[in-house]
């Protein structure tokens, strides 16, 4: 009996509806998870590679992926497919904005019941300038190999930024006679670095000045925006009439 295709959604991270928009970005994003330079002598990084490829190209091109999509209703039982779903496992975790900037290396831990080996342990390699909502895709080992663990991260706020897409939002306080002369302040960006802020005369409390590229990465390149707000009390004096 011959054995079902290569499951070339599932190393993409996508469904048979999926548009070709999405296979691509799938396919950049995976490419640069898997890459080489991120994964030095790594065996298994190289397989996934190849494996990632030659999904690719038969999804990208839609004479192969016709073809493809008739081989998967010839030869894969929709008990199989159920049973593939199953063995999947999603989990979102929150990272700091410098793992996000810079990259950082996490171990995932499986604690599955039905696992006759014990506790199934991986280790995530997030490449520097990762987007938030970057999914990974991790293989399980067997009796699972089918099946793969599915991480998306997210960016964690913390006491100076909060994150909305690859835009990050501060406060920047100054007094009330910067807010009417205007002038130049500063405020930390992301990585520590001291940015200038230029302020307008006669500003608005809570006018938003926008610094562009100096929020969180995009999935497409580039970095996002920091948007910082300005804070300040207007002067209040009271005489004796």
């Amino acid at each position: 009996m011959q054995s079902a295709p290569p499951d070339h959604y599932a190393i993409l991270g996508l469904d048979r509806h999926c548009t070709d928009a999405q296979i691509r970005s799938a396919y950049r994003l995976f490419a640069k998870q898997l890459h080489p330079d991120v994964n030095p002598h790594s065996s298994a990084a190289t397989a996934q590679i190849q494996a990632l490829n030659a999904a690719y190209k038969t999804l990208s091109d839609p004479t192969l992926r016709s073809e493809y999509d008739a081989e998967l209703d010839a030869k894969m039982k929709p008990a199989t497919r159920s049973q593939k779903a199953v063995l999947n496992i999603t989990k979102e975790i929150q990272l700091g904005i410098l793992d996000l900037l810079r990259g950082t290396k996490l171990e995932v831990r499986v604690n599955d019941p039905s696992s006759p080996n014990g506790a199934e342990t991986y280790e995530l390699v997030v490449p520097p300038d990762t987007a938030p909502g970057t999914r990974f895709r991790l293989p399980r080992s067997a009796p699972f190999d089918r099946g793969f663990v599915l991480v998306r991260v997210k960016a964690r706020p913390d006491f100076r930024f909060k994150a909305r897409g690859s835009d990050l939002r501060c406060d920047l306080k100054i007094s009330f006679q910067r807010a009417a002369q205007g002038g130049t302040e500063s405020v930390r960006g992301a990585t520590g670095n001291l940015l200038r802020v230029q302020i307008p005369k006669k500003v608005s409390r809570g006018e938003i000045i926008k610094i562009s590229g100096e929020g969180l990465p995009k999935s497409r390149g580039g970095r996002g925006d920091l948007l910082v707000r300005i804070l300040y009390r207007p002067e209040v004096r009271i005489t004796r009439k």
